[in-house]
């Protein structure tokens, strides 16, 4: 595995996401595509193949919009807890009513309470001692229960066709996962149900390829996400979105694709 040392202490306190970060994670434009009911449909489709309900905890919530969708879009089916490092995203999260959980999940989040699936959306890439954190969530877990992490794929099209000019590699992202290092991160208390490699943004790459590696801005990312979700909201384009799930399909079927996830189940 791939990860940065030394670690800034701004990241491994959090203070980063507390600070610096906020202004992104509630600006207008990515507060409007997260709660976008587009936004993680690939997420919701996968979590509820194999959880349809019961207890969850989304570690690293930010703004709580993937608790949101999930409460919208599945109403009673389940009991909803976010966390995160970063006190405004939660406040946010509260002000549409997902219940919070504030502090430190290693060192402040008690073991009262037993969840039936535990989620890391794009979280695991960010946090100093990854493994720490999937102990910790197996201890939260009932029997049986599950635990979703999604990541950045260090050997996606785009990481071998930009290299350092990727835009997801980048002082907030501490840790650097393949297919095969997060398959050994899982091992001890987890057995995995599935390992897959999804989305692709070609977006990203044009424009990184076409910047040469000149660091994007927050602003930059917020409006791309934005626009990228207009694109998935709009009919017209059922007809391209068509041929881009079929090369989604083809990348992810030769662990290609933007992103790796993977599903884990607590054993005993």
């Amino acid at each position: 595995m791939i990860y940065a040392d030394p670690v800034p202490s701004e990241f491994v306190s959090g203070q980063y996401y507390h600070q610096t970060a906020a202004e992104y994670y509630l600006s207008p434009a990515k507060l409007e595509s997260d709660y976008a009911p587009v936004r993680f449909e690939r997420e919701l489709r996968l979590f509820r193949k194999y959880c349809p309900g019961g207890a969850v905890m989304d570690v690293g919530c930010s703004s709580g919009a993937f608790l949101f969708q999930l409460r919208q879009q599945f109403p009673g089916c389940y009991d909803l807890l976010g966390t995160d490092v970063s006190g405004p995203a939660l406040d946010y999260a509260e002000s549409r009513g997902i219940p919070v959980a504030r502090g430190s999940f290693i060192s402040d989040i008690g073991d009262d309470t037993r969840f039936d699936a535990i989620t890391f959306w794009a979280v695991i890439e960010h946090v100093d001692g990854p493994k720490s954190f999937l102990i910790k969530a197996a201890m939260l877990l009932k029997p049986n229960g599950l635990c979703f992490v999604l990541v950045p794929n260090m050997k996606s099209l785009a990481t071998r066709l930009l290299g350092a000019k990727y835009r997801y590699i980048y002082p907030q992202h501490l840790n650097y996962f393949t297919a095969e290092t997060l398959q050994k991160l899982s091992e001890g208390n987890f057995s995995i149900v599935e390992l897959r490699s999804t989305h692709f943004n070609p977006f990203v790459i044009w424009q990184d390829w076409c910047r040469g590696g000149e660091e994007v801005s927050n602003e930059e990312r917020a409006d791309l996400l934005q626009r990228t979700t207009a694109y998935k909201k709009n009919r017209l384009l059922r007809p391209l979105k068509f041929v881009y799930k079929l090369i989604e399909r083809a990348l992810g079927t030769c662990y290609l694709a933007d992103n790796l996830v993977m599903v884990l189940r607590r054993r005993g």
